[in-house]
């Protein structure tokens, strides 16, 4: 295992850039870590990659030094450590709505006694080879990252319990399911859409966590920080296809 370069970042007031890639090839990974991204979320959510091909990627990722983060659909604790037990040095969980959802990603997150995940000598610890068992423990439960998702009107109304949550160390902030949740599909800059960004932001800021989003561009990422959004991410794809 190794530092998390982002999650340092982070702790020293810093932003960090990204993109998802949901093109389930290791030379995508490879690519954007030359680029010079923070981070890449392995998309396990919107995308058909399956285990093997995510743990190549993260193989790609250490080529390069980005951060490899993977974006799980089932939030289920034996799911989640498959991920983190190839490399991944975090999880982003999408449709997080209540603090009991936030309390059950963090618990998978972290080994005892801060949480309650399954411990084995993998390949995030080097099968055993470099380090014991309990300096991977106490590695992994401080670099790790553990970020949930909010993009339902029920998680706008839970937010503080969501980022109260003491294992949690952000709240990403979905704004296509927020514009989906508010009525206006698509329209991620509808003044709605924006008002919600606005109140989430400064509240997970305000709860003393890190707040992530979409960045689609120079000027949205300028008014977000504004915001107290730290994390941007942008899409592989949207990259591929830009404006049409």
């Amino acid at each position: 295992m190794r530092k998390n370069e982002t999650k340092a970042k982070l702790n020293r007031g810093e932003t960090v850039f990204g993109s998802f890639a949901n093109v389930p090839a290791p030379s995508t990974v490879e690519t954007l870590g030359h680029l010079g991204f923070d981070f890449v979320i392995l998309d396990g959510e919107h995308s058909p990659v399956d285990q093997e091909t995510i743990e190549n990627m993260v193989r790609a990722a250490d080529v390069t030094g980005i951060t490899p983060i993977a974006r799980i659909a089932l939030n289920a604790p034996q799911n989640l450590l498959r991920y983190l037990d190839s490399g991944c040095l975090g999880v982003e969980i999408p449709m997080v709505n209540t603090e009991e959802e936030a309390r059950r990603v963090a618990d998978a997150v972290r080994y005892p006694p801060r949480g309650i995940r399954g411990l084995a000598g993998v390949r995030a610890n080097e099968w055993g080879i470099t380090r014991s068992l309990g300096e991977y423990v106490k590695m992994a439960n401080d670099e790790n990252l553990c970020i949930v998702q909010i993009e339902t009107r029920t998680a706008f109304e839970n937010v503080k319990a969501i980022a109260s949550v003491p294992e949690v160390d952000m709240v990403f902030v979905g704004p296509t399911d927020t514009s989906s949740a508010l009525g206006y599909p698509g329209e991620v800059t509808h003044p709605e859409v924006l008002e919600v960004l606005e109140r989430m932001g400064k509240t997970i800021r305000d709860c003393g966590k890190h707040a992530g989003t979409i960045g689609a561009n120079g000027e949205m990422v300028a008014k977000l920080s504004g915001w107290g959004y730290n994390y941007f991410a942008n899409n592989v794809m949207g990259m591929l296809v830009g404006d049409r």
